[in-house]
């Protein structure tokens, strides 16, 4: 295909400009950009093939009003009802509200191939002006958007590489699990299990990593990792497989809810919480300080990490030449209760 003449650069380009390109009519390309029928194979190849070499997508009439914006972000979000990525889609929905935006969610799905790529894609075509990336997920497919992404995008965790646009909020998980592991340390434990999260999970790799940091920064023994899926029931199954190690006096749980699982399986076999073995969480979920014993964990800012990431990420659409405003990580705040005390005697 041939340049298209005419255009200025770095204008947003038009249907008229894919009709040009691929040698068809502007009703063509509408009708292809629509998917109606009538439009030959090689017709519709053509027309799709002018759009990517453009970069059109057919929204782009809107994105090109006076103001330049829709005034809309999209949120890439994981469905589920867990309760971390839950409360900061929340928290996201609050701050976009005192932005002036409006909204747009897509949920992907647990193991769907390319879940991303695709919520990005139908974003996009809604004609976004920035993105908010709430996954938690390592997708690992290879999906590789840095040519079609041309908005800003917001990471919430471990940033998917793929953007050209990324600005990140302070996420501080590696930094949170390392102050539960030193609270446990400082009791005078000798060392501190780990009950890991799911690790396609950025969010529990950063954990396991801050677990493993205070380890080594107090010269300590680093023990085998038990692993759960962030449910109690794994919880309680990963303490049964724990009570079988009469050395264990200190664990720190990826999650609250592994956590009250793994008091359960204790409980039920006599090792008493906190006298025997100290249990620290993590998250601060509302039932936390309701359980028996009331249990010690470190409360993630759900609403500081949205509001900041969203005054980032509008900066970064509404001033695309300046420089990114400097990022603040927002403070460790461990929340201490029953669940953890010093080691019993020897």
């Amino acid at each position: 295909m041939t340049p298209v003449a005419g255009r200025g650069a770095g204008a947003a380009p038009r249907s008229v400009d894919v009709a040009r390109l691929a040698g068809v009519s502007q009703k063509t390309v509408s009708r292809v950009m629509n998917d109606e029928p009538y439009v030959s194979a090689d017709v519709r190849r053509r027309v799709l093939a002018a759009a990517e070499e453009l970069g059109y997508r057919s929204n782009n009439a809107a994105r090109a009003l006076a103001s330049g914006r829709t005034r809309s972000i999209g949120v890439v979000t994981l469905g589920t009802a867990l309760y971390g990525p839950a409360s900061l889609l929340m928290g996201v929905e609050r701050a976009v509200r005192d932005t002036g935006y409006a909204l747009r969610v897509v949920n992907t799905m647990e193991g769907e191939r390319a879940g991303i790529a695709g919520a990005v894609d139908s974003l996009l075509d809604q004609g976004v002006d920035g993105i908010v990336i709430s996954e938690p997920i390592d997708e690992a497919d290879g999906s590789d958007l840095s040519a079609r992404v041309d908005v800003p995008v917001l990471v919430l965790g471990a940033p998917p590489p793929f953007a050209p646009h990324v600005v990140t909020a302070g996420i501080v998980s590696g930094q949170m699990a390392r102050a539960a592991t030193e609270h446990l340390l400082e009791l005078g434990h000798t060392t501190v299990h780990h009950l890991a999260g799911p690790q396609r999970w950025y969010s529990a790799r950063d954990r396991l990593d801050g677990w493993r940091e205070a380890l080594a920064a107090h010269g300590r023994a680093e023990p085998p990792v038990a692993e759960g899926d962030w449910s109690a029931a794994s919880g309680y199954a990963a303490g049964r497989e724990l009570l079988a190690d009469p050395g264990v006096t200190a664990v720190f749980a990826a999650n609250d809810d592994m956590a009250i699982g793994l008091i359960r399986a204790l409980t039920e076999a006599g090792r008493r919480v906190p006298e025997d073995v100290s249990v620290v969480g993590f998250d601060d979920i509302p039932v936390a300080a309701y359980v028996t014993p009331p249990l010690t964990t470190v409360r993630q800012p759900f609403d500081a990490m949205a509001q900041d990431g969203l005054k980032l990420l509008v900066h970064a659409i509404e001033n695309p030449q300046a420089d990114p405003l400097p990022m603040t990580d927002p403070p460790v705040e461990l929340v201490v209760r029953a669940s953890s005390a010093p080691p019993p005697p020897r």
